[in-house]
């Protein structure tokens, strides 16, 4: 606990106070900092905010403001966006982060625009360009090439991106000048549709899995048209259960400050259950509740017994209790939800 000590003016010879001190104690010199008031104390806070980031901001620093608008203890994001693109964040605080794996294999839905007529290293508009082309593709050319880029298709990462090779990652030895080889892996791309064309440029707009990144499409497309490109735009409209309509700016996060979880709540701060939404539903008695808490597995029995298999969410009385997993009609806990309403 900071306490602080109470003097007396000290007095020079001839009268007068000692430079730097005064009434209640020792005071900042001119041109001096004065103390930092505390900061206030991290607060156990639980949900989802579904950021739409905009142009120029990491996922990191959007992250951290909000961590800092919340004054949380612990947040996390399920899947970056780079600073190029703008869009769907979802950032996970307190125990919600226990569910950013569910929304992370989720699909994902993104509006894009590809410039023609050059390669840059990154397969985007940050990069430096690599190669030139003066040819440009026709719609028709386009769109008859787009069925073979959908279904599960095999994509060489940029060498740019967060993928690790012998521990370090992708885009630090790029970084370095180090030649990156990085192996072709199958991804699934549900939807790859022609928006808008004018010629030097495409829009398009892309539904795929985890790992699919857009930059490579865009990469690809080029080459295999004959007329190289890159990613000039990039917004994400949909990670797993959240939706365009979702999102909240940081200004309006801005608001948030000062508020009690309920207002929270009401403004846009989304249970943590929200994450699982892809996943089957258990409900159990609170006895079982507590012995699932405990790390006891539980047998469900009767008519309302789940058929299905796996994992699942577990719910009491409406609140989320735990993750499981389903065998032979015993259910055994995996992660456990700390939730003040589960208590």
């Amino acid at each position: 606990m900071d306490h602080l000590s109470m003097s007396q003016d000290k007095e020079r010879p001839g009268g007068g106070v000692a430079p730097g001190t005064g009434e209640g104690g020792p005071q900042p010199r001119e041109g001096q900092r004065g103390p930092r008031p505390p900061r206030p104390k991290k607060r156990d806070v639980h949900g989802w905010v579904v950021l739409d980031k905009p142009v120029g901001m990491t996922s990191t620093h959007a992250v951290a403001i909000i961590k800092r608008i919340f004054n949380a203890k612990k947040a996390g994001h399920a899947g970056t966006l780079d600073p190029l693109a703008s869009g769907l964040l979802p950032v996970a605080l307190g125990e919600a982060t226990k569910t950013v794996p569910f929304v992370m294999d989720g699909r994902k839905a993104y509006a894009f625009t590809v410039s023609w007529g050059a390669e840059t290293d990154t397969d985007d508009a940050e990069g430096t360009v690599v190669a030139t082309s003066e040819a440009r593709p026709d719609r028709a050319a386009i769109e008859a090439l787009l069925p073979r880029f959908t279904g599960t298709v095999m994509q060489v990462p940029p060498r740019f991106s967060a993928i690790k090779i012998d521990g370090e990652r992708a885009y630090d030895l790029a970084r370095d000048g180090e030649v990156v080889e990085l192996q072709a892996r199958p991804v699934q791309i549900d939807r790859l549709s022609l928006v808008a064309h004018d010629g030097q440029s495409s829009v398009f707009a892309a539904e795929c899995g985890k790992g699919t990144y857009v930059r490579a499409i865009a990469r690809d497309l080029g080459r295999a048209l004959g007329c190289l490109g890159h990613v000039a735009t990039l917004r994400r409209t949909r990670v797993g259960p959240f939706e365009e309509a979702d999102g909240i700016s940081i200004d309006a996060l801005r608001e948030f400050e000062g508020l009690d979880d309920a207002a929270r709540a009401e403004k846009g701060l989304r249970p943590v259950a929200v994450g699982l939404g892809a996943l089957p539903q258990v409900t159990v008695t609170r006895s079982d509740a507590g012995r699932l808490m405990r790390g006891q597995s539980v047998l469900l029995r009767g008519r309302d017994a789940p058929l299905d298999e796996g994992c699942v969410a577990v719910f009491a009385h409406g609140a989320l209790i735990a993750l499981g997993d389903l065998e032979h009609g015993e259910l055994h806990p995996r992660r456990i939800f700390n939730l003040p309403q589960a208590r």
